[in-house]
């Protein structure tokens, strides 16, 4: 069969025999023999490279596990094994296309629905501004202004004085108490 240092190469068909024997020599000229018709047919169908390669090798390695399921009978070894780096590379793209559905089903599913902490965070705030709302309702109607006017609307407490027409030092005590108010009644939160 195989004689010198080159050898004679046996036929796919006869090494795939001798490979489902065990015999690693004839399955590294097997290997020899098919691993460019494999990885080209593989390149068409998957069209990445660094993915055609992946899918080569584990139909090479398949070969290698499965070379007993060879059936010469049913035809000859190369198509049984092109049949083989086939199949496992319409896999690969049903399973990578199947892959970037479910992201972007997931993407649209996310951008609908916001994450559970953002939402915890929008009703947590949204009790927060309530519980202000509230002990700023306590406030009597001068100090519930001043606040309003300087922590809400952004006057200073001078545009606060100019804007009720009163002077500064009653808008300053009128804050004071105002705030301190807010305060205890929100339990030292602000």
């Amino acid at each position: 069969m195989r004689s010198g240092k080159r050898g004679i190469v046996l036929e796919a068909d006869e090494l795939l025999v001798l490979v489902a024997g065990g015999d690693q020599k004839a399955f590294e000229e097997l290997y020899g023999l098919v691993s460019g018709p494999v990885f080209g047919l593989v390149r068409r169908v998957v069209r990445d490279p660094a993915q055609s390669e992946e899918v080569a090798q584990e139909v090479l390695l398949e070969l290698w596990r499965s070379a007993a399921r060879f059936d010469p009978g049913r035809g000859s070894a190369l198509s049984w094994i092109l049949t083989l780096a086939h199949r496992r590379a319409v896999d690969r793209v049903r399973s990578a296309r199947a892959a970037g559905e479910r992201e972007q089903r997931e993407a649209r599913r996310a951008a609908n629905n916001p994450a559970f902490d953002h939402v915890a965070e929008e009703v947590e705030a949204g009790l927060e501004r309530e519980w202000v709302r509230r002990c700023l309702d306590r406030l009597t109607a001068l100090q519930r202004q001043s606040v309003t006017l300087a922590y809400y609307d952004g006057y200073t407490y001078r545009e606060v004085a100019d804007r009720l027409s009163l002077p500064l030092g009653t808008v300053k005590t009128r804050m004071r108490d105002g705030l301190t108010q807010l305060r205890k009644c929100l339990g030292g939160v602000a």
